[in-house]
């Protein structure tokens, strides 16, 4: 597969309402998931993995009132690879599942207590009642970083036997690095070309972004995310960072609208009561500050200088911070935000002094601070 096939349709799979709520203490509100979706939904992701009907009533009933929002993406629901959570999705209204079995021999034998066989049995059997029911099935193949590749593609052999729509490779534990995902997705798809891959990665290990990239890069189709990187333990791959990580850094574009980023994550971090860092990637409140003297002088000649992308592209704006680093250019730019005009002749007596004030308070400087420094400067009096 080229690099050119790939940038056609990737499929981004946002699971934030499914895995992200599964983060230990978060839980949605039917109206937040409501507005989660929408917001999903508007951006243009093409399908969101909208809950877990075997979870109850509760649940089923968040499910139907996303169900009846008519969005264009595609609502897919989580379920184990049995029979009777398949009709419980089946009831909410949707036209999509997932259906979860370990594939891991160490979760097969420590889990499960069970074979390879009885897995290869519980699949054919629900995969074949899915689409008896005319289901779209994506089969989730839990473990699949730790599963032996030989037993994975007996799996996507079953799955393509009985017409299942594609087949999720799971790093669960968040344990691969980007290499080992390329390497065993490649594998994949040229063992079983028919069968399209889904690819499910964890930050255990801080590579969740890079893994569900080189995923895709493999040959991966399919990709879940969840807004800010919610999910188990240390969550998910970040919607906002895979996003942006496929279009400036493997020139893929997804069709995401992405300048209701910051807005999205804001209101999940709020609905989840966890706060988003003001250095999370892409994101975050102070990713495009700018303090230190030679990144700041670069930046306001020319910002593609010491910015990889235009903060506006996210919702973000850049910010010129004055403190311990700054330099004349920066002290300049941020008193012409605040109105005031000057050189850099006439700045320069004034960087010593906020430096110095920057490293007595062990932070930036605000407006009202660096106000009373120029007064206090305009007050001295003047050579002759």
């Amino acid at each position: 597969m080229t690099e050119n096939s790939l940038n056609a349709d990737i499929i981004i799979d946002d699971t934030t309402l499914r895995d992200g709520e599964q983060t230990a203490g978060v839980v949605f509100s039917k109206r937040e998931k409501t507005t989660i979706a929408r917001m999903l939904d508007n951006i243009g992701v093409q399908e969101i993995e909208c809950g877990i009907p075997a979870m109850g009533a509760e649940e089923q009933a968040s499910i139907k009132a996303l169900v009846d929002l008519g969005l264009n993406a595609r609502l897919i629901t989580w379920n184990r690879a049995l029979v009777p959570e398949i009709k419980a999705s089946i009831a909410c209204g949707v036209q999509a599942v997932d259906i979860s079995l370990s594939v891991s021999d160490q979760m097969i034998t420590h889990k499960l207590r069970k074979d390879r066989g009885a897995v290869k049995e519980q699949l054919k059997v629900a995969l074949g009642f899915a689409k008896q029911h005319d289901l779209y099935v994506s089969v989730g193949g839990e473990d699949a970083s730790r599963a032996d590749l030989a037993f994975l593609v007996e799996l996507m052999e079953i799955t393509r036997s009985l017409g299942g729509d594609r087949f999720r490779f799971c790093d669960t534990l968040g344990i691969m690095d980007p290499f080992t995902m390329f390497d065993k997705v490649s594998f994949l798809r040229k063992a079983l070309p028919e069968v399209e891959i889904e690819v499910h990665t964890h930050n255990d290990l801080g590579m969740a972004t890079a893994n569900a990239i080189a995923g895709i890069r493999a040959g991966a189709r399919f990709v879940n995310t969840t807004v800010n990187g919610l999910g188990e333990r240390a969550g998910n791959a970040a919607l906002e960072e895979v996003v942006m990580g496929l279009k400036h850094a493997c020139g893929i574009e997804t069709g995401i609208d992405t300048h209701r980023f910051r807005e999205m994550s804001l209101f999940v971090a709020k609905a989840s009561h966890r706060p988003l860092s003001v250095s999370k990637p892409v994101v975050g409140e102070r990713v495009y500050a700018h303090e230190s003297g030679l990144h700041t002088d670069g930046v306001l000649k020319n910002p593609a200088n010491y910015e990889g992308f235009d903060p506006a592209e996210v919702g973000m704006q850049r910010s010129i911070v004055v403190g311990k680093h700054s330099g004349t250019s920066g002290l300049v730019e941020r008193y012409r935000t605040m109105g005031i005009t000057m050189d850099r002749k006439r700045a320069e007596p004034l960087l010593e002094k906020t430096r110095s004030m920057a490293c007595k308070r062990k932070r930036e400087l605000t407006n009202c601070e660096l106000m009373a420094i120029y007064l206090e400067n305009e007050a001295l009096p003047k050579a002759a």
